[in-house]
């Protein structure tokens, strides 16, 4: 297990709905048709059960720490283990084929040995279920929180993960640190921020040409209309558990050097002056 220090401050499935763009095809060259799942494929498929004996005792691991550290800390809201492996675990591991087959279609090489950035980790989701499940992957859980990354770290540990380091520190801190700043090569985020806050503390992070992967639940078109300038294709899905939508952008230039701001300043789409095209890709499914 590597923990980071850096001397900074601290301080889905049967239907699709495309939001309006003004003109896709001109706006991503690298575009996806989001392939159709029934509603018993959404029901039946698991991304855990293709994982294998040793990824799947690890996720096990995990579920039972998180559950026994959660009583004594406020991680998750859930508080069964089968509602975290459907909420949480499935959600994650979701994200994976995106990932994949948006950075192989954009830079036509494989996607095993990506470094990839959770911001906001929390309780290591999705970060550390990619860990587990791509061993290839450089996995940085990114959280400002101390306790947290204590249970992070104790978690990296008993699991026996050593694609993992705990960074503890603020996106919009790290972002301006030269050993953070455009240094990886996709950023996720799950449940965060609102899309026009996580641009601006996601996209420093991430080097050009690489990815910014935003997993969002509840219905986000006002997010995205609030964002329109950073956000402009959209594609979503539902589940038993309520809608799952997959963001992906493509980072095509430099961020300005101003960005990510302090936190108190606040965030206008207009102001991000982020280059970057959003890829249509396979959803995020749960269940």
């Amino acid at each position: 297990m590597l923990v980071s220090r850096c001397a900074v401050p601290f301080s889905l499935g049967t239907f699709f709905k495309h939001l309006p763009v003004s003109n896709p095809t001109t706006l991503c060259p690298y575009r996806f048709r989001p392939k159709t799942l029934t509603a018993t494929a959404i029901r039946s498929f698991s991304y855990f059960e293709t994982l294998d004996s040793r990824q799947k005792e690890q996720v096990h691991l995990y579920v039972d720490t998180l559950l026994q550290w959660n009583q004594k800390m406020n991680l998750t809201a859930v508080k069964e283990a089968d509602e975290v492996m459907e909420r949480h675990i499935e959600d994650s591991l979701a994200i994976i084929p995106p990932i994949r087959n948006s950075y192989f279609s954009h830079c036509k090489v494989p996607s095993e040995s990506l470094s990839i950035v959770d911001v906001g980790s929390g309780a290591g989701l999705p970060g550390l279920i990619l860990a587990i499940a791509c061993p290839g992957w450089e996995v940085t859980l990114m959280e400002s929180m101390n306790k947290r990354c204590v249970f992070l770290e104790h978690v990296v540990g008993h699991i026996g993960l050593s694609n993992v380091q705990v960074v503890r520190g603020r996106a919009e801190n790290l972002g301006q640190a030269l050993c953070f700043r455009e240094n990886f090569d996709v950023a996720v985020a799950r449940a965060v921020a609102e899309m026009r806050v996580l641009a601006e503390y996601c996209l420093p992070l991430v080097c050009v040409g690489g990815l910014f992967v935003a997993a969002k639940g509840h219905d986000p078109q006002e997010e995205v209309r609030n964002a329109e300038k950073a956000i402009q294709i959209l594609v979503e899905s539902h589940s038993p558990y309520g809608q799952r939508t997959a963001i992906v952008c493509l980072k095509t230039s430099p961020t300005p050097r101003k960005y990510p701001r302090d936190p108190d300043i606040y965030v206008t789409p207009s102001a991000l002056e982020m280059k970057c095209y959003i890829l249509q890709v396979p959803v995020i499914v749960s269940g």
